[in-house]
């Protein structure tokens, strides 16, 4: 008797770490089912409540995983091993897949919502007539600064990171795109060169910058400026919202020589097991007042218009987050580069990482 009930607990207890395991692995690599809805997303790019929410009103299990970069995300979505049903990449990936045929061409008929979504942020170069992608947030790149440690009104441009009384003292983005671009545009050329001279130049403009590098992170940044750990930081605006509501100190500002304005969309991969839950949840997403929720919750700006009117009026008519005509005019969209010069921006900026590491 005493073996069987031995028998018994051993049995139980390998259920116990088969069924753990198994949960381990719907997390980390997704799972197939006509019940289940597999995210792919940036870190902390959705109210946890209204993921919730979708759940109860469908029936759908979400599973959700976090990416912290267009590349990291491009990978794991070529490779195939995690059938993700929603991905949210930003507008130069975007291009590259729908040319490499890693995104579902949608069905427009089955989308409800579209018309919520003010016309600038529709049809745009990436995806003529949204063919393969639906508007999610879009924001800007720029300089975070804490006026105890630096006065109010210091920083206006790319150029001031440069100054010697930074020294140790700014976090930068992990991402080439955002930081090359930061040398090319404080010498006034686009974020988009395909000039390997201007390159070099930003190149090695960034070099002299190198001292002045605190560190290269990314979604850390948020925690070390809330904390007073660093006087300034380039970063997004929807994660300087979200700083400056934790510390009243905090100031964001668009660069004078222009900055990215990027726009993250929703695809469904080619490689999608549920396209039924894929557009539920987009369905879902461009309801006015989930939306809202949404922009409320992460702090980035929305794309839905009608959703705009139910946030409060001090954060829509903040230039630094709903940015002015004008100043909509001094930013730049990043284009698909195309393997050549992406692998070119990689290569610059992994140098100038090694630079940190002297």
């Amino acid at each position: 008797m005493k073996q069987l009930i031995q028998l018994a607990a051993v049995i139980l207890g390998v259920s116990g770490l088969l069924y753990i395991g198994s949960l381990y692995v719907d997390r980390s690599e997704g799972s197939a089912g006509s019940d289940t809805l597999n995210i792919f997303n940036w870190g902390d790019y959705i109210d946890p409540a209204l993921l919730e929410q979708f759940e109860e009103e469908t029936g759908y299990r979400v599973v959700y995983e976090t990416f912290d970069s267009n590349e990291a995300m491009y990978t794991k979505v070529q490779q195939g091993g995690t059938a993700y049903d929603i991905a949210i990449p930003s507008e130069y990936m975007i291009d590259r897949m729908i040319d490499e045929g890693l995104v579902h061409k949608l069905d427009q008929s089955k989308i409800e919502g579209l018309d919520n979504i003010d016309a600038d942020f529709l049809d745009l170069s990436f995806d003529p007539g949204n063919q393969y992608s639906i508007p999610y947030f879009w924001g800007t790149l720029g300089i975070i600064y804490n006026d105890e440690m630096i006065e109010e009104g210091a920083i206006q441009s790319w150029s001031d990171l440069w100054n010697p009384q930074y020294k140790d003292d700014i976090m930068l983005i992990d991402g080439a795109r955002e930081i090359m671009g930061i040398g090319l545009q404080t010498l006034g050329y686009s974020l988009n060169t395909q000039d390997d001279e201007r390159l070099q130049e930003a190149f090695d403009l960034l070099e002299s910058l190198a001292p002045n590098v605190k560190a290269l992170v990314a979604d850390e940044i948020k925690m070390y400026m809330i904390q007073g750990e660093a006087p300034l930081a380039v970063t997004f605006s929807g994660e300087a919202a979200d700083m400056m509501w934790e510390n009243e100190s905090l100031h964001y500002i668009l660069p004078e020589e222009g900055s990215n304005l990027w726009f993250d969309n929703m695809i469904i991969p080619e490689t999608a097991q549920n396209e039924e839950a894929a557009y539920a949840f987009i369905n879902f997403m461009l309801r006015p007042e989930v939306a809202a929720q949404n922009a409320d919750y992460i702090g980035y700006s929305t794309p839905n218009e009608a959703a705009m009117a139910l946030l409060p009026e001090e954060t829509i008519e903040d230039p630094q987050f709903y940015p002015t005509e004008e100043m909509m005019e001094n930013l730049e969209v990043y284009e698909n580069l195309g393997y050549e010069y992406l692998g070119k921006y990689n290569d610059l900026f992994l140098e100038f990482k090694m630079l940190r590491r002297e």
